[in-house]
């Protein structure tokens, strides 16, 4: 036991705040990952044995390519440019005594309980010679034959003849589900010692370049362009493939040597059940195995099950004879009472040639129960470790040595799967009935054991095809919550296989994950498997998926208020944008922003006033139509000037502020409009300040209004303000000095004022001109005196008003001039006249 934590053997020691008496139950583990998912779903959680260690979240820190990724399980992983000085050193090729140690580390366990008997390759010297000396010459060799033809068996032995051939040695590799890409990154890492690095697909396709080795890859899955690609990146390897018929044949130009493998003959096919059986055969047994030729075609794996169903019948008789001994009342089945000791008959041919069901049925408990389980787990079979706990069964990891002696499994890389045709066979005898509820257990304990964090990511990789095939097997399912424990074991595996540069697991994982999510209506958790397929895509250089995947994540997380996943992925797609060569696009921005970018956001300063406004609009030429509003490409940043993702969130505020600048500009050039349109300014742009109680009755009447005012109206005041751009022929008016004279020093003498009526030839006198009709009291509120500069230039008296000169050809000239009130109209009705 953990010396840190008293069993409760340990008597004599008391123990206080828990329980009674002197004992005392030690804390349970920490929960597993299921009953928490019941627990926050409101289901019954898992009954509570004292405090739990609180479990921490396995965060990795890895390089892919340039890039430096951060797998984090609980918000999803992050990627993002590798700083300076954090990357890795160049790869370094491992030494002899290294690849023996990783070979010896990769390859299948040895099964617990007595060693089985090493079988010999029986007429296999000539392809076996043939194969050796292809690959000395450097040729690649694709070696087909049917499923137990013992392919395996000469792959072992031509490895071992070739273990000098090539400077990088001989690299066993497995193509059971697995992709060009895999099994180049495969090579790679068998090759070279890079720890947490994975370089990028120019980086990788640089290495295995220069790999010189002899590579034995066995259950090849693919051919035809997928073949010639892999051959293509490692022309320096030579390359030995097994497969079966029924796989895709290389190119027509392909230069791959062909060697087919066929069954043995029936004299080796005999001496090889003898060697299985370990006795000779009987006469009788003699001709059953020259039946079962005659029906196997010669494949050895069924001549090693054969053997296997001898063996048993041995037993069987053994056990039944000293049943006998012993007086027993029961004599076994077929027991010939005549006969010397005792007869069980053959199995029948067809057992022979499907000997599983009949095996099975031979086998112990723990056994059984572990070919239902790899039955429902589609053929793949858990680690001897996970036995015991998936079975229920302390003795259970002694079943996998009693399953490969009598020739049920088979390897598959670093572990076991049932051999061929096994899995048929057993299903058809009924082992497949309660797959589904066996297949919840493996996920659910792989859920709990993928996500501890004292499992090392390597062995989680190596369970990685057990644990897919958990997934799969409740992904779409039919029973409640089997979706459910589907998502639970793809979040807590991906994050593993990931940090265990398995990613061709991870994609997979990953993609069952969101399958699983949809189905379960678990939005939050399909949002983070679109997340991690986006950092996946963006990591294998694909942006064009990472893009897609992204935005969906950031659109959901988005509806579901997450703000800290909202972040990782936008991110993650800023990251893709750059990658893409343009900058990130304002309408690929949810509506959800984030509060820090908005916190820390420059804001629009606002315009200086109207008249710098104005300026700006009538120094455009006439006739520009340019929209005041547009989308517009992000301006390059002046140094030191706030950019990048802040900038790119502000682009809709600037928008806004823009279209309001539009705004008070309409209304201004409005208000110039209607001041430089309304009758009483000059022609010549001496402009004054026209009197807001004049009338059209009064300038009818021809009565000025002799009241005066020092103090400037609001009339006055706006139109002053508005109207202090200079005019053509240079004349200003001061605003604020109502009743104090104006000179205009640029009039010359031709420049006569003219009035309503006809004016005399006399020429000016100097003095001011009067209108010789009554003053007549004004109607406005407000009356304001207005002053006006002679044509002699001196000033009019204080207290009278001259009215202002109007050009002779104006053709408002006979109906008086319009209100002083348009002045006030509104910035539309400006912008009509």
């Amino acid at each position: 036991m953990d010396p840190t934590h008293l069993g409760p053997e340990e008597y004599g020691r008391d123990y206080d705040g828990f329980g009674e008496g002197t004992g005392r139950r030690l804390p349970s583990r920490e929960p597993s990952p299921s009953s928490q998912l019941r627990a926050s779903r409101g289901g019954p959680a898992a009954p509570d044995f004292g405090q739990q260690t609180p479990q921490q979240a396995r965060v990795v820190k890895l390089i892919s390519g340039d890039c430096l990724l951060t797998v984090n399980p609980v918000d999803g992983s992050e990627v993002e440019p590798c700083p300076p000085g954090e990357q890795p050193d160049p790869p370094v090729k491992r030494t002899a005594a290294e690849r023996t140690d990783r070979e010896r580390a990769t390859a299948p366990p040895v099964p617990p309980g007595p060693p089985a008997p090493q079988l010999p390759l029986l007429e296999r010297a000539e392809e076996r010679e043939r194969l050796v000396r292809l690959l000395a010459r450097g040729r690649s060799v694709r070696l087909t034959g049917p499923a137990g033809s013992g392919r395996t068996a000469l792959l072992s032995a031509v490895a071992a003849d070739c273990a000098d051939l090539a400077p990088d040695g001989v690299v066993r590799l497995s193509g059971y589900k697995r992709t060009v890409t895999d099994l180049l990154y495969g090579l790679f890492e068998a090759v070279y010692d890079a720890q947490l690095h994975r370089p990028d697909r120019a980086g990788l396709l640089e290495k295995v370049r220069s790999i010189g080795a002899v590579v034995v890859l066995d259950d090849l899955e693919f051919g035809g362009a997928a073949l010639e690609e892999l051959l293509d990146a490692t022309p320096e390897c030579a390359f030995l493939f097994a497969t079966t018929p029924d796989v895709a044949a290389p190119t027509a130009d392909s230069h791959l040597e062909e060697v087919f493998l066929a069954g043995l003959g029936r004299g080796s096919s005999v001496e090889l059940l003898e060697r299985v059986v370990e006795r000779p055969l009987t006469e009788e047994e003699a001709n059953w195995a020259g039946d079962l030729w005659f029906e196997s075609e010669g494949l050895p794996l069924r001549f090693v099950q054969a053997g296997a169903l001898l063996r048993q019948r041995d037993m069987l008789r053994t056990d039944a004879y000293d049943g006998l001994d012993e007086g027993s009342a029961d004599a076994p089945f077929g027991h010939d009472p005549d006969a010397d000791g005792v007869h069980i008959p053959l199995p029948s041919l067809g057992e022979g040639a499907a000997p599983a069901a009949l095996l099975a049925s031979r086998l112990s408990g723990p056994a059984r129960d572990t070919l239902r389980l790899a039955v429902a787990l589609g053929g793949e079979v858990p680690h001897q470790a996970h036995l015991p706990a998936l079975v229920g069964d302390t003795h259970a990891d002694a079943a996998l040595g009693e399953l490969a002696g009598f020739g049920l499994l088979s390897p598959a890389g670093p572990r076991y799967r049932l051999a061929a045709g096994v899995l048929a066979q057993l299903e058809a005898a009924g082992y497949g009935e309660d797959s589904t509820d066996r297949a919840r257990t493996a996920a659910q304990h792989y859920a709990w054991w993928t996500g501890h964090p004292s499992v090392t990511p390597v062995r989680a990789t190596a369970e990685a095809d057990a644990v897919i095939a958990a997934m799969a097997q409740l992904v779409p399912g039919d029973g409640a919550g089997q979706t459910s424990v589907a998502v639970l074991l793809a979040r807590s595996a991906a994050p593993a296989f990931a940090a265990g540069l398995h990613w061709g697991a991870w994609e997979r994982a990953l993609r069952i994950g969101q399958e699983a999510a949809r189905i379960a209506g678990e939005v939050a958790e399909e949002a983070y498997f679109h997340h991690e397929l986006g950092v996946l895509a963006l990591c294998s250089g694909n942006p064009d998926r990472a893009r897609a995947e992204l935005e969906t994540s950031i659109s959901m997380r988005g509806a579901l208020a997450d703000k800290s996943g909202a972040v990782a992925g936008r991110r993650a797609l800023a990251l893709v944008e750059d990658r893409a060569g343009g900058p990130l696009p304002g309408g690929r921005i949810p509506v959800v922003e984030e509060l820090s970018a908005a916190r820390h956001e420059e804001r629009i300063p606002p315009p200086v006033g109207p008249a710098a406004a104005v300026t700006q609009a009538l120094s455009r030429p006439y006739g520009d139509t340019t929209a005041v509003i547009s989308r517009q490409t992000a301006p390059k940043a002046a140094p030191g000037a706030r950019g990048g993702r802040f900038a790119v969130l502000g682009g809709a505020r600037r928008n806004l502020v823009a279209a309001g600048a539009g705004v008070i500009l309409a209304g201004v050039l409005g208000t110039v409009v209607t001041l430089g349109l309304t009758p009483g300014g000059d022609a010549q742009g001496n402009t004054g300040v026209t009197t807001e109680d004049s009338t059209g009755e009064d300038l009818q009447d021809g009565v000025p209004d002799d009241g005066s005012q020092d103090a400037s109206t609001p009339g006055d005041t706006a139109s002053s303000g508005s109207a202090r751009t200079p005019g053509p022929s240079g004349s200003r008016t001061t605003p604020g000095t109502s009743g104090a004279p104006s000179t205009d020093d640029s009039s010359g003498p031709g420049d006569s004022p003219s009035s309503d009526k006809p004016s005399s030839n006399k020429p000016p006198s100097g003095k001011p001109t009067k209108s010789s009709s009554t003053p007549k009291p004004s109607t406005s509120p407000k009356p304001s005196t207005s002053t006006s500069t002679s044509p002699s230039g001196s000033p009019s008296p204080s207290g009278s008003t001259s009215e202002t000169p109007t050009p002779p050809d104006t053709s408002d000239s006979a109906s008086g001039p319009a209100p002083s009130s348009a002045a006030a109209s509104s910035p539309a009705e400006a912008t009509v006249l």
